[in-house]
């Protein structure tokens, strides 16, 4: 299989394959661009290995660059480089062997050849190289039948899984992520060694972990991620509160669905509503707390009073336990946990506007997010329920947008402010002042007075009093 008359369409290649051959270095694209190439997907990562030194070769291939000055990054320690060429992301390496100690995933590293490189790549999808050299441009170097296996949508490892996995632990993260990126299957031997070497993924960094598992989240259909992950028992051994969530019970002949597999059933449904990431973790997360909150009650069956608030406020200890970013996207997921059951709240006859008011205030700019966490979160195999739920929901959302214009609630704060407080009451800030602009906002979003001054003034005057507080002075 040659790949000549594909590579020359990109200037890029040509500019490599020159440039090694003036500096007499066997050099060979290899990995995922390669993968991708043959998988007709897009990829702007080309990974490089020549038989010298990657560093040497990314420094001339910068100087024989005409259009324009390049910045080589250098990372001696790993004996790697890298260059960006218009769009494209360069990273260059040597020829290596590789030999790791127990204790460690980081490897003793060598010069080698490209076999020996490619013997030490984690799947022989992965294990593919191009020639860049003059006497055979183009060609593919498969040595452990890789593209067999991508006809055949199989993962697998070029040497034995066992040591590939026991080497480097990530490898079974990555297994797992690319079946889930490729949709396809991991090879049976290939999976067993995944389950006998998982405990040895402990050695590895929580911020690495987490990464893999963002990929497979952020992957078309995640859910057959999160099923090899626990089947493989990875899952438990980094995140624990989700697997705790599998299992139906049965008591007096009432049963709870499953809330692992409805959990997975939203993040599917989410995925056709968007790509962003901490929506989906949303959807990972929204019942969280329902093992915690479970009880069973003898006239109601099943239930879990309060999993929202509970959930909500696990996720920081989960965010924390897992190295995700402890910032503005763990507080967008802690509250999208938290509301998630208020909107089937508003779909109930009678509901007034000062209720659909307090959640846009409480929801702010995330209330669209909200509601489409609100209907993947309807997962029952009943089409007829499913569509008098989305009917509901269509409801809601006009009424929403109703209040919206009407009182522009996501850009709502009160016309009395804490600062006015003080300043005419002459005070500092204290519980009193807490306690009266809770008051006013409440009393705005029960309907009971107006967002403005003509009538927030009065009512904060009346609540002051109650507390034996005067004016001191006039606005």
């Amino acid at each position: 299989m040659n790949f000549k008359d594909t590579l020359l369409q990109n200037p890029v290649f040509a500019l490599l394959a020159q440039t090694a051959q003036e500096m007499k270095v066997p050099a060979y694209v290899v990995g995922g661009f390669v993968r991708d190439l043959i998988l007709k997907r897009p990829s702007k990562d080309i990974d490089v290995v020549c038989v010298g030194s990657g560093i040497e070769l990314a420094e001339n291939v910068a100087k024989n660059y005409h259009k324009k000055d390049i910045e080589v990054a250098t990372f001696k320690n790993f004996g790697t480089a890298m260059i960006r060429i218009d769009e494209w992301e360069v990273e260059f390496v040597g020829a290596r062997k590789e030999s790791y100690q127990r204790d460690s995933r980081k490897p003793i590293v060598e010069d080698g050849t490209l076999e020996d490189d490619q013997n030490r790549r984690d799947f022989t999808i992965n294990a593919l190289a191009i020639s860049l050299n003059v006497s055979d441009f183009g060609e593919l170097i498969d040595p452990f039948n890789g593209v067999a296996d991508m006809k055949r949508k199989i993962i697998r490892t070029p040497l034995s899984p066992d040591i590939t996995f026991s080497d480097d632990p990530l490898r079974m993260m990555r297994a797992i992520r690319f079946a889930t990126q490729l949709s396809f299957d991991i090879e049976p031997d290939t999976f067993d060694a995944i389950i006998r070497n998982k405990e040895r993924i402990h050695i590895i960094s929580r911020e690495r972990i987490s990464d893999e598992l963002n990929k497979i989240i952020l992957a078309q259909k995640p859910s057959y991620g999160f099923n090899l992950l626990f089947a493989s028992g990875l899952l438990k051994l980094f995140f624990p509160e989700m697997v705790d969530l599998q299992g139906a019970e049965e008591l007096d002949g009432k049963t709870h669905k499953d809330n692992f597999y409805h959990t997975l059933k939203v993040l599917d449904n989410i995925c056709a509503f968007t790509d962003d990431l901490w929506l989906r973790w949303a959807a990972i997360l929204h019942d969280i707390a329902k093992p915690a909150t479970k009880r069973f009650d003898k006239k109601v069956g099943w239930t879990f009073h309060g999993h929202e608030e509970k959930g909500a406020r696990m996720v920081p200890d989960i965010f924390r336990k897992l190295k995700l970013p402890m910032n503005e996207k763990m507080k967008f997921v802690q509250k999208l946990v938290r509301l998630h059951l208020r909107p089937i709240a508003l779909v109930k006859e009678g509901v007034t506007d000062s209720a659909v008011r307090r959640l846009l205030f409480e929801a702010g700019d995330n209330a669209d997010d909200l509601m489409k966490l609100c209907r993947a979160d309807i997962t029952s195999k009943d089409h007829t329920r499913v569509k008098k739920y989305l009917d509901n929901f269509a409801r809601v959302e006009k009424r929403m947008i109703e209040v919206e214009e009407e009182d522009k609630m996501r850009d709502f704060q009160p016309v009395i402010t804490g600062e006015i407080i003080m300043e005419v009451f002459n005070l500092k800030p204290s519980k009193e002042v807490g306690f009266i602009k809770i008051q006013v906002r409440e009393a705005i979003l029960d309907g009971a007075i107006k967002n403005v001054l003509e009538e927030a003034y009065p009512y904060m005057i009346e609540q002051a009093k109650a507390l034996g507080l005067k004016p001191v002075k006039e606005m």
